[in-house]
């Protein structure tokens, strides 16, 4: 007798595994739904890329769970550093925010770097991240301790040219 495959794709043109990886794909990875028509394409498979939308529409959000779930803990330890770039021929600054394994938490893009706009990022991480580093890791801009101060947080603050390397490299 042959078995019943999962309800949750019932009623669907293509096999429950061929769903499944679709929308794994559109969520797992930075790949645009025509970028993943192509590569079912590829295969052999036409998958129009509004079906893939749709499906994500339907499934994705016990996917997104499944693999938020799945990634590892950020470290307790952040990396903070800021980059000059130009943007329509004007100077901004490139906030990036890094953990102790060199993944990026966050960037943001401002058009200073005061007081104001590092307490904006630390802001931004803290919320994003639900939690208050156990450490922070900056150079000698003193606008980070600025902010630290002025938030009221009592995490540890180190300054110091060469701690910086990992916030550096992921620039």
């Amino acid at each position: 007798m042959k078995q019943a495959g999962n309800p949750l794709y019932r009623r669907h043109r293509f096999p429950s595994e061929v769903i499944a990886h679709t929308v794994w794909l559109y969520f797992r990875f930075p790949l645009s739904l025509r970028m993943i028509e192509d590569m079912f394409a590829m295969r052999g498979i036409t998958v129009s890329h509004e079906t893939v939308r749709r499906w994500a529409a339907k499934f994705g959000r016990e996917f997104a769970n499944k693999i938020r779930r799945r990634t590892p803990q950020l470290g307790d330890k952040w990396h903070l550093d800021e980059v000059a770039i130009m943007v329509n021929g004007k100077k901004h600054w490139l906030w990036r925010a890094v953990d102790r394994d060199g993944f990026v938490l966050d960037a943001l893009v401002q058009s200073r770097r005061d007081k104001r706009a590092a307490e904006r990022i630390l802001r931004k991480l803290i919320r994003k991240q639900a939690r208050a580093p156990r450490v922070l890791v900056t150079d000698k801009l003193g606008s980070y301790g600025a902010a630290r101060k002025n938030m009221g947080m009592k995490f540890e603050h180190r300054q110091h040219k060469g701690l910086n390397n990992r916030a550096e490299n992921s620039h």
